[in-house]
């Protein structure tokens, strides 16, 4: 398990999944990353812990299963958020979690275009090999 020690490290973290069109800026005078101009994740500075976005039913069986990890304070019980106690980072769920909103944030226009990009081969000019009747192809089959 990681820990993170506060707001740096949690941006740090959260850049490293190298996700377009998050922002670090400031909301209620904090530092916070947004995605698509939409609140992605930020540091409580009063928990001294990450805060992440999650459904209820998620946040239900993290705090009943998890309650080592994940809580919330009275703040917090009318959103749709939970804090990760920062000496129990769990960087997987994190990771998952990030990906997981960022997609939900995400236009459908522009995840569409950027699963595409993210399907499309490395090297576009690789010759295809299957197609009969290319040069260079099918070399055995001269006979």
């Amino acid at each position: 398990m990681t820990t993170v020690s506060g707001w740096t490290d949690l941006r740090d973290f959260a850049l490293t999944l190298g996700l377009p069109e998050v922002v670090e800026t400031t909301a209620w005078g904090e530092p916070c990353l947004k995605a698509f101009g939409k609140m992605w994740t930020w540091w409580s500075p009063s928990e001294k812990c990450p805060v992440f976005k999650v459904d209820f039913d998620e946040r239900e069986f993290l705090l009943e299963h998890r309650s080592d990890a994940f809580f919330i304070t009275p703040h917090y019980r009318n959103h749709r958020l939970v804090l990760l106690r920062a000496e129990r980072f769990d960087p997987d769920w994190a990771r998952e979690n990030l990906h997981r909103v960022w997609r939900a944030q995400a236009p459908k226009r522009f995840l569409k275009t950027f699963d595409e990009q993210q399907r499309r081969p490395l090297d576009t000019d690789q010759t295809d090999r299957t197609t009969p009747g290319k040069k260079g192809e099918n070399d055995d089959d001269h006979c």
